[in-house]
């Protein structure tokens, strides 16, 4: 039977839909997009929608999240979707325009199951109070579970502060979730506080923190708060604008940080050079207006006119930081060093293990055992 060529264009013959169906064909006739290195942002073909460029965002948006998951696998903290968006730059998946489209996208394959939900960080001012916590464990099981933590109880017995034989106390402030999690551990080993500040609109977060400064304060500690946050013109302003939070409850806390240190150790516009950190080319403003816009009620501040003199309308968010962790740990390090001796870790526990060994020995005397 001879092929029918007589149809009109605006409706083919069915064999070409079928042939045209056919993924091999598909896939190599289907609008080709430009994309960047290792495989760029899936995007979905511009024009009328077609099976085979649908199936190609498929593979696309499998592949993207295969890359997120080998990333992860790398990392030993988490990070909110905005970092993975750093993250992703770095590793040269997307480039800095595609900020915003990565982080719905990463959003998007949360929901759908194609990346695990927990691949960003909890939010915690949402996490759900008064769940359940069941044992698994049958009665002997959690009889020799209870003996076993018994005999090692006395390694959590902490009658001392880190701070006691020190004249100076340290908190440390940061702008965004994601560097709270990555300075953790260094904050850890000094029995340092860290708070995100981030918006800092919870009065009760801030009267907590007046009130930790003010009882080390009476007991002859120099109060010192480290911040780090964004570089912009904000950012470098920020001294200014936390005592002034800080001094807003001064009345109701019944302390003021009049002689409160405030030291901003990063993001500085030296250590992003030499690491390499991604400029966003704005001044957009968390309400969604710009500083750099002369129409700004903000942009002839002298803090903003000063910023943009030195920098250009360009910034460099706080998040950026999770593309070097190591880095920014040290960085972090660094800055604490100047207020807290590097010896004074190892020192507070020389001591507490003493005072641990004497519980240990009061527990073993009261149970009739030798020491």
């Amino acid at each position: 039977m001879p092929l029918d060529d007589s149809a009109s264009p605006a409706e083919p013959p069915v064999w070409r839909d079928r042939i045209a169906m056919h993924p091999a064909v598909a896939a190599w006739s289907a609008p080709r997009q430009r994309r960047p290195p290792n495989g760029g942002l899936p995007r979905r073909q511009t024009g009328r929608p077609t099976p085979a460029g649908e199936w190609q965002y498929r593979e696309d948006v499998g592949a993207f999240c295969r890359r997120i998951l080998k990333v992860n696998s790398t990392l030993d903290f988490r990070v909110g979707s905005r970092g993975w968006g750093y993250l992703l730059e770095n590793e040269g998946v997307i480039t800095k325009g595609d900020m915003d489209a990565a982080q719905r996208l990463i959003n998007d394959c949360r929901k759908s199951g194609d990346l695990p939900l927990d691949i960003c960080a909890d939010d915690d001012k949402r996490a759900a109070e008064g769940l359940e916590d069941l044992d698994d464990e049958d009665v002997d099981e959690w009889a020799d579970i209870l003996i076993a933590q018994f005999h090692k109880a006395h390694n959590y017995y902490t009658p001392l502060s880190f701070w006691e034989d020190l004249d100076t106390y340290v908190e440390i402030a940061v702008e965004k979730g994601d560097l709270k999690r990555l300075f953790e551990p260094v904050c850890r080993d000094f029995g340092i506080a860290i708070t995100n500040v981030g918006g800092w609109a919870d009065l009760n977060s801030r009267a907590a923190m007046m009130r930790r400064f003010r009882d080390h304060e009476r007991a002859g500690r120099r109060p010192v708060l480290l911040y780090c946050g964004d570089h912009d013109p904000g950012g470098l302003h920020i001294s200014g604008f936390l005592r002034s939070n800080l001094e807003d409850l001064a009345g109701a806390v019944g302390w003021r940080p009049d002689n409160l240190i405030i030291d901003r150790f990063g993001l500085n516009a030296d250590f992003i050079e030499a690491n390499g950190l991604l400029w966003i080319d704005n001044l957009e403003t968390s309400g969604g207006g710009r500083l750099d816009d002369p129409r700004h009620r903000d942009h002839r501040k002298p803090y903003v006119q000063d910023y943009l003199r030195e920098f250009g309308a360009r910034k460099v968010e706080a998040n950026a930081l999770v593309v070097r962790p190591r880095e920014g740990r040290e960085l972090c390090r660094q800055a604490i060093l100047k207020y807290v001796p590097a010896s004074a870790p190892a020192a507070y526990q020389a001591k507490l293990a003493i005072i641990r060994a004497e519980l240990r020995d009061a527990i073993r005397e009261r149970l009739g055992e030798p020491p």
